[in-house]
């Protein structure tokens, strides 16, 4: 017979089961707070913001013009427009009494990839709220952090409250493309973002398995970006006279194929190795015992194949490279006289790049295909997790999402964090939203971010500020 104890114990998980079934935090922001959430993500989303069109120096007035509204007083309140005209950024500074220690950074970015309307079934730069998720170029990537952070600082003020430490809300312009905008402002304006540590909404986040929140991820290192270019060149000629071998395009076609079939070896570190080791732990079989099976010594085969047919993880146990641009050729009647094709590598923090850049030498097998590096890899150290920095996060992980497991990860996409840790600012990702890793839109087609998962996040990091504004 069960005890009366066990039978308690077992109603109570039943009740939190259905919580989170129902994907909502416990008590989540008011509805003027989630109004005023949403009309940011708006404004935001419908500002393009590819970096081609130099509109984020517009976004970050904008953000500006709601803060300086919002009662923060006008000095600290800086539209920084840098490296160069194109690029605007946002630093606010929420003063503290100074007695919790060094300031802490909130951090987003404000330019988007591009998006073309044909791609799209609807207008990518017109915010839509529909079935139960915003839609819009950024809604996951990285405007609704930078909403959250903006709203969470109204929030706070309108709450009349007064940290014991500085918070800094930062927005760049760049981090789509070169992360100059981060590196400026490290070297120009490093008094303005010092900080103890920095807590990201462009990495970490939430995973949802059939719409029932699972995993919560703090983001600790991320792999590294790095961009490769494979290129051949011939004297070209009539269409009508090909040359057998000399035709660029196959030359470089051919290596392309090899790329896509080779997988780089798997390769776990502490980080990596924490996180399957947490997630094996929580997931239901069959995958729990797949996750198990990379942490063995060999790794068991069948385990990583079977992982590794799933792009979410893949990404978390090697390096990868995938072909993302090609062009070619210069006009249908001539043989081409060039052929160029871009690679994208994601490293491995642990990896030399040196020997990526070398397995792509040997990969393309021609020695006629130049290979060059477009985008030199900036390797970043992990940033420690430690008890002042995870036990605030852990209390309120439990507080809203009960029974969901607080786990590290590294990031397989880069961010403006790299720049912060080699600066000596660690940073740590925690975007608190949650998604199904099997319908991340980012960068892709129709982007989208469920409604709850934005306003669930929304309180987070509302009550985050003021954990860690308070002193932890």
């Amino acid at each position: 017979m069960t005890p009366p104890r066990a039978s308690r114990w077992r109603a109570a998980r039943a009740g939190l089961a259905a919580l989170a079934l129902l994907g909502a935090a416990p008590s989540g922001p008011p509805p003027a707070d989630r109004e005023l959430a949403r009309a940011i993500l708006r404004e935001l989303v419908e500002i393009n913001t590819a970096d081609s069109l130099g509109n984020t120096p517009r976004a970050a007035r904008a953000m500006a013009r709601r803060l300086l509204a919002a009662g923060f007083p006008a000095g600290d309140v800086r539209v920084l427009v840098g490296p160069d005209a194109t690029h605007g950024n946002l630093v606010a500074r929420y003063r503290g009494s100074g007695a919790a220690g060094r300031p802490i950074v909130g951090l987003a970015h404000l330019d988007v990839v591009p998006a073309r309307r044909e791609d799209w079934s609807l207008d990518p730069f017109t915010f839509t709220e529909r079935d139960g998720y915003f839609y819009g170029r950024g809604t996951s990537d990285n405007k609704a952090g930078a909403a959250i952070l903006v709203a969470d600082f109204i929030r706070l003020k309108r709450a009349g409250f007064v940290p014991a430490r500085d918070l800094i809300l930062v927005l760049t312009g760049d981090e789509e493309t070169a992360g100059s905008c981060i590196a400026w402002l490290l070297a120009r304006h490093r008094d303005l973002i010092d900080a103890e540590f920095a807590l990201n909404t462009d990495a970490g986040g939430g995973v949802l398995r059939d719409g029932r929140p699972v995993t919560f991820e703090i983001q600790a290192s991320e792999k590294v970006y790095a961009t490769y270019v494979l290129e051949a060149t011939d004297r070209g000629g009539h269409s009508s006279l090909p040359r057998p071998g000399d035709n660029p395009i196959y030359r470089v076609a051919a290596a392309l194929g090899r790329i896509a079939a080779y997988q780089f070896p798997v390769r776990l570190n502490p980080v990596s190795r924490a996180y399957f080791e947490r997630s094996a732990a929580v997931e239901p079989e069959p995958l729990a015992s797949d996750l198990r099976g990379v942490l063995a010594d060999p790794p068991d085969s069948g385990a990583v194949a079977r992982l590794a047919a799933i792009p979410f993880y893949n990404a978390k146990l090697r390096t990868t490279c995938t072909a993302t641009l090609f062009a070619a050729g210069h006009a249908e009647n001539a043989l081409p006289q060039s052929a160029r094709a871009t690679v994208n590598c994601r490293i491995l923090p642990d990896q030399p790049p040196d020997e990526v850049a070398a397995t792509l030498r040997r990969l393309a097998a021609d020695e006629r295909i130049a290979l060059r590096t477009a985008y030199a890899p900036v390797p970043s150290p992990p940033s420690p997790l430690t008890p002042a920095v995870l036990g605030p996060i852990e209390r309120l992980v439990a507080e809203l999402f009960p029974g969901v497991a607080v786990i590290p990860v590294m990031e397989a996409g880069a961010t403006d964090g790299l720049f912060l840790r080699n600066a000596g600012i660690p940073t740590y990702g925690v975007s608190a939203i949650f998604e199904d890793p099997a319908d991340v839109r980012a960068h892709g087609r129709d982007e989208r971010i469920r409604v709850q998962s934005f306003y669930d996040a929304l309180e987070f990091w509302y009550r985050m500020l003021r954990a860690f504004g308070s002193g932890g």
